[in-house]
């Protein structure tokens, strides 16, 4: 499996949602490209590369907007490289992350943090504390416009059809650190406690007495899975996202699966329980917001 299967398969995704948009079949837009079916079905299966003026060819029948064939055509890019590591920033435009994809498309997470609260768990003050933060070179409006979508991608916790499940675990450091102050990181504790009430997410913390456990060597990450097909099988294979400084790093091959797996269920063991966890957001809580 090369290690372009990521941007090959979000490619396919978005250009099937783009197609099921227009409200065309299958064989209309093979017929609209003068191509064959199964050519279209190889493209949003994610099992081919596109060259960028394909990719530009079916947003023009689409009817995809300006902003959004650039994005694609900067992604067609990627599926012809070979490493594992994409720094997307030099090809793709700003505001199209690839990992949302997956994010949205996935039915179960596995994910340890080491440093911050992960962005679907973050409360408003604490993304624009973040986001300011980060980039002081932004005015008010866009940090207001990238706070409103991390919000929005948070309704996938609680979104009425396949809610995904979550197994979560963090840091100590991220329950003690105060992010935007002592006020903001007492909203943010009281937010992962409401979290951890959601049927769907089992939240963990991983306390400075647990040692070196295994969260310390691997570093951050999560593992994404996808839902089945009607055959049993997974739409797509598991994922291991690193979110980088300067590029993001996607695995999806069986053996480095296999190791984040066995890393998680480590990190999973060494920390508290869900219910001495809580305890612990709600204690820290207090003694922020006294």
């Amino acid at each position: 499996m090369s290690g372009s299967t990521v941007p090959r398969r979000q490619l396919g995704r978005y250009l099937r949602d783009a197609r099921g948009k227009a409200r065309l079949t299958v064989k209309a837009a093979a017929e609209a490209l003068e191509w064959s079916e199964a050519k279209i079905w190889r493209i949003e299966t994610g099992q081919t590369s596109l060259r960028s003026l394909d990719v530009e060819a079916m947003c023009r029948v689409y009817g995809v907007d300006a902003e959004m064939t650039e994005a694609l055509m900067g992604l067609a890019k990627e599926t012809k490289t070979r490493g594992w590591w994409h720094a997307y920033g030099d090809v793709i435009p700003g505001g199209f992350d690839v990992y949302i994809g997956l994010e949205g498309a996935a039915s179960e997470f596995h994910w340890y943090e080491s440093e911050l609260v992960p962005g679907l768990f973050q409360t408003a003050d604490y993304t624009r504390a973040l986001i300011t933060a980060d980039h002081d070179d932004i005015g008010t409006e866009e940090v207001e416009r990238r706070v409103r979508l991390r919000m929005e991608r948070q309704t996938l916790l609680t979104r009425a059809t396949a809610a995904p499940e979550l197994r979560v675990v963090l840091n100590e450091a991220i329950v003690r650190r105060p992010v935007g102050g002592a006020g903001v990181q007492a909203g943010q504790l009281s937010r992962l406690v409401e979290v951890a009430e959601l049927p769907n997410v089992a939240l963990r913390v991983a306390t400075f007495a647990a040692g070196l456990h295994h969260g310390i060597m691997s570093g951050p990450f999560v593992t994404l899975r996808f839902p089945t097909n009607g055959d049993g099988k997974a739409s797509e294979p598991p994922t291991v996202y690193v979110d980088g400084f300067t590029g993001d790093l996607y695995l999806d091959k069986p053996q480095e699966i296999e190791r984040y797996d066995q890393a998680f269920q480590r990190i999973w063991g060494a920390s508290l329980n869900e219910a001495d966890s809580k305890k612990l957001l709600i204690e820290v809580a207090k003694e922020f917001g006294s």
